[in-house]
């Protein structure tokens, strides 16, 4: 104490106060803690984000291409995405590196900018107007990363909103979703041996142009193949088969599965593989109406029926409409030659929105569908079902031989009868199934698949999980004459009009294949939230003068207070 009291009525006490400011910012410096006061942890990482940070074994390396003139939501996700890299860095400062790079500036060594080389790699551009003293000016942005490590790289989307309008429930979204877009991409990284996925052929599946976006999505983080089931006698699931399928993907069959193709399926199932199925039980497009202002849907008549009842679920002979959809140019007017279209909701393009909390579907935006097939739940010991998409408040179903004209838009819809809400069209299945051909194989069949190696199992060995979607045409992209593939979920109608607009679809789709792949730490990720904490409006209007009065007057007033006492004390003590 007496120490203390000498360098305190010193002459240069302030010298020891300066020693001891700067020894307590050097222990500071060595010694790094955060405390996470928020509801929803938004500054701590997950632990499958930390368990990847340490396994790597070389150094990560991140560009983000978040700097330069945007508006208030695009600085807010730059500073989010810079929060969230020191998080990484934190948890690893000697193997995570990152920078903030502009578009425009030149690649080092090269006359090519940044933003044609992101171009080059796949990566979605946003036309941004920015606001300047001397007017606008147009400002190419890509809310994007560029994640390397171990002599590889890849695309990280931080933001997936489809305009420069960006909105608040986007920026959110963006955010919310912000580990889980860094954490995929690392592990995809870090993966040496990528799933398998065999995309189903010999049915009358889409193989054409339709299917670039499956193949767009997966050319990153999945070894995508063909697969002819009526060529192979049995589907490969063993890990250490090089043939193997990880998740046998099926999109819009159109021919009749034989049976011995479904036992193919079957057996694969009961083996442990994951099938990701996109079903339209009914002929119906929207080429058909080309020519004629009316068609019929009708049953394909697939023979799946008896196969996924047997796994808990049904895709019904119908269709679903709903109030909440997609928008189509109509004949409104004009001449034969001249005619008047306007843009129309057209109730067979449904959109799901996200309501459950499951991995697969939070966060993710609106998801657009296309004569869509409802689908029911069967009451199945030891699998659990789970509706990941369904219909708004406002919907109804219609049964086969449904009739599709474009003179329902004529009028406007009865709300009447659209009283049904939540049919579900897309349906995950977990659990220990039970193989179609139980208590149905006979001795012929028994030896047949013995002797192809693949001894006939009437139950699954391992619990499996799949996922059915009433739809084939969620997962499938338009053509178009001027620019060819269009992104997976834009209508082709819609483009260049005020209603154009990417849905969900590819995202819906990714999850799907993330989900299968048995990474749950990775998805979970994505149960991330962050709460929106927005001020009253009509509060902060009402408010308005009282709180300008505590923030301006108050600190005025208690300046004006303290100098009249200080004055008081002082002359009580020196008399003056």
């Amino acid at each position: 104490m007496n120490g203390i009291k000498k360098i305190a009525t010193s002459r240069y006490w302030w010298v020891f106060l300066l020693l001891l400011l700067a020894g307590i910012n050097y222990l500071a410096s060595l010694v790094h803690a955060r405390f996470d006061l928020t509801r929803e942890k938004r500054y701590t990482l997950s632990k499958a984000s930390n368990d990847l940070l340490r396994k790597l074994e070389s150094p990560v390396e991140i560009d983000v291409f978040l700097k330069g003139e945007f508006p208030a939501g695009f600085r807010k996700l730059a500073n989010s995405t810079e929060e969230f890299l020191g998080l990484l860095k934190d948890a690893n400062s000697s193997k995570v590196r990152y920078r903030f790079i502009s578009p425009q500036d030149e690649v080092p060594g090269s006359t090519v900018t940044w933003g044609d080389s992101l171009v080059g790699l796949g990566a979605i551009h946003i036309n941004l107007t920015v606001q300047k003293k001397s007017g606008e000016s147009s400002n190419i942005i890509f809310p994007v990363a560029l994640m390397r490590y171990n002599g590889r790289q890849s695309l990280v989307n931080i933001y997936s909103g489809a305009s420069g309008a960006i909105s608040q429930e986007e920026l959110n979204s963006a955010e919310a979703l912000m580990e889980y877009q860094f954490a995929k991409t690392l592990d995809g990284l870090m993966t040496k041996e990528p799933p398998h996925i065999g995309y189903a052929v010999g049915n009358g599946e889409a193989t054409d142009g339709r299917t670039y976006g499956i193949q767009e999505a997966l050319s990153q983080d999945y070894k995508l193949g063909m697969l002819d089931l009526q060529a192979f006698d049995h589907i490969p699931v063993d890990s250490a088969d090089p043939r193997r399928i990880d998740v046998l993907l099926m999109v819009k069959p159109t021919q009749q599965f034989t049976e011995d193709e479904i036992m193919k399926i079957d057996q694969y199932v009961m083996r442990g593989g994951k099938l990701l199925l996109f079903i339209d039980n009914l002929i119906a497009e929207q080429d058909s109406l080309r020519f004629t202002r009316e068609t019929i849907a009708y049953d394909r008549n697939l023979n799946l029926t008896e196969l996924l009842f047997k796994y808990g679920m049904r895709i019904n002979t119908d269709l679903v409409m709903d109030l909440d959809c997609d928008f189509m140019p109509f004949v409104v007017g004009g001449t034969k030659e001249n005619p008047q279209f306007e843009f129309l909701k057209w109730n067979y393009y449904p959109l799901f929105a996200s309501k459950g909390n499951h991995p697969i579907v939070r966060n993710t935006g609106l998801v657009a569908g296309r004569f869509v097939n409802s689908m029911d739940t069967i009451t199945t010991p030891g699998i659990r079902k789970t509706v990941l998409l369904s219909s708004s408040a406002h919907s109804r179903t219609i049964a086969t031989p449904a009739l599709i004209s474009l003179n329902e838009n004529k009028n406007v819809p009865e709300d009447v009868k659209f009283n049904r809400r939540d049919i579900p069209v897309a349906i995950l299945a977990e659990g220990n199934f039970t193989s179609v051909f139980n208590n149905r194989v006979g001795k012929a069949m028994a030896d047949t698949l013995a002797a192809r190696g693949i001894p006939f199992l009437s139950k699954s060995r391992v619990p499996g999980s799949m996922i059915v979607v009433g739809d084939g045409d969620i997962v499938l992209n338009d053509l178009s004459p001027k620019q060819g593939p269009l992104p997976m979920g834009v209508n082709f109608y819609t483009v260049g009009s005020q209603y154009e607009y990417q849905f969900a679809n590819r995202d819906f789709f990714l999850n799907c294949l993330e989900y299968l792949v048995n990474k749950p730490g990775i998805v979970e990720t994505r149960n991330k939230d962050i709460v929106l904490r927005l001020l009253d409006g009509k509060k902060v209007e009402a408010q308005k003068s009282t709180w300008q009065l505590l923030n301006v007057g108050l600190p005025v007033l208690a300046v004006l207070l303290f100098g009249a006492v200080y004055q008081q004390v002082r002359r009580r003590r020196y008399g003056a």
